[in-house]
C-alpha cells in the first residue's frame, strides 16, 4: 500500500482514483469495488463490529484506497503501512454535505415519504446481488465512526463532523507525510507530493455526485432486468 486516502467520501475521491491510476499507483481501491465483488463485504463486517482485520489481505492487489469504507480506518491504516503517504481530500464542508444528502446519506433522509421510497431502492439493489444485503449495516457501521450516535442528517452536526476529521488526520499524520489536497489544484501539488513528473493528460476532473447517479443507476437497471427476466427464465424451463 503506497497511498492511503483519508479524505471523506465526496470531496473528489473519484477523481483522485483515476488520479492515482494514472500516476501508476493502481489498482486504487474505492466503494466501488465492493459492488464489483460484494465478498469483500465480509472485510468491513468485521471492521465495525471492531474484530481483527488482516488489512493486507483487504487490500491484496492494491496499490491505494481512496474514499469509504477506507477513509474511516485511515488511521488503523497508517499505522499498518507506516511508509504509505496520506493524502487528505478536503471541500467546502457545506457542499460536501450537500452532495453527501443527496447521494450516500439518503437513507437517513426522514418522513413518511422517505419510509417508503428506501425500502422500494432497495429491491432493484438486492436483486443484483443478493450479497448486498449486509451493504446498508456496514456503511452505518462505517458512518458511525465519524458521527457515533449523532444524525447524520443534519447540516450543522456533518459540518461539525466533517472538520473534527481534518482536525483529527492533520493531528495524528506527520506533515511530511501528508497531503492536503483538493481536486480542483489538479497535478502539480499531487504530483510534487508523490515526487512523480506531470503527465501529460488533463486532470480527471469527475462530478462525485454525478458518479454516484450514474452507478447507482447502472446497479438499479442491472437488478430491474434481472427481476424482469424471472419470468422468461422460468417460461424456458417449463
Amino acid at each position: 500500500m503506497d497511498i492511503i486516502g483519508a479524505g471523506l467520501g465526496r470531496t473528489g475521491t473519484t477523481s483522485l482514483k483515476r488520479a492515482l491510476e494514472i500516476l501508476g499507483y493502481g489498482p486504487a481501491y474505492h466503494t466501488r469495488e465492493i459492488f464489483r465483488d460484494p465478498a469483500r463485504l465480509a472485510h468491513w463486517e468485521a471492521a465495525v463490529s471492531g474484530r481483527t482485520v488482516d488489512w493486507d489481505a483487504v487490500f491484496a492487489g492494491y496499490r491505494s484506497t481512496v474514499d469509504w469504507p477506507g477513509a474511516a480506518f485511515w488511521k488503523e491504516l497508517a499505522e499498518h503501512y507506516p511508509k504509505a503517504r496520506v493524502i487528505l481530500t478536503t471541500r467546502d464542508p457545506h457542499a460536501w454535505y450537500a452532495s453527501c444528502r443527496n447521494t450516500i446519506f439518503i437513507s437517513y433522509r426522514k418522513g413518511v415519504a422517505w419510509r417508503i421510497i428506501l425500502p422500494l431502492m432497495r429491491i432493484p439493489l438486492l436483486a443484483a446481488d443478493k450479497r448486498l444485503r449486509n451493504f446498508r449495516p456496514v456503511f452505518d457501521g462505517v458512518f458511525r465512526r465519524h458521527f457515533g450516535d449523532r444524525p447524520i442528517d443534519d447540516e450543522t452536526t456533518a459540518v461539525a463532523v466533517f472538520q473534527e476529521h481534518l482536525r483529527q488526520v492533520r493531528a495524528g499524520v506527520p506533515g511530511d507525510r501528508l497531503l492536503e489536497y483538493e481536486v480542483a489544484q489538479g497535478w502539480e501539488p499531487l504530483c510534487a507530493f508523490l515526487g512523480v513528473p506531470v503527465p501529460d493528460v488533463p486532470f480527471p476532473h469527475e462530478n462525485d455526485r454525478r458518479a454516484w447517479q450514474r452507478f447507482t443507476r447502472k446497479q438499479v437497471l442491472r437488478g430491474l432486468g434481472r427481476i424482469l427476466g424471472r419470468p422468461v427464465r422460468a417460461l424456458r424451463h417449463r
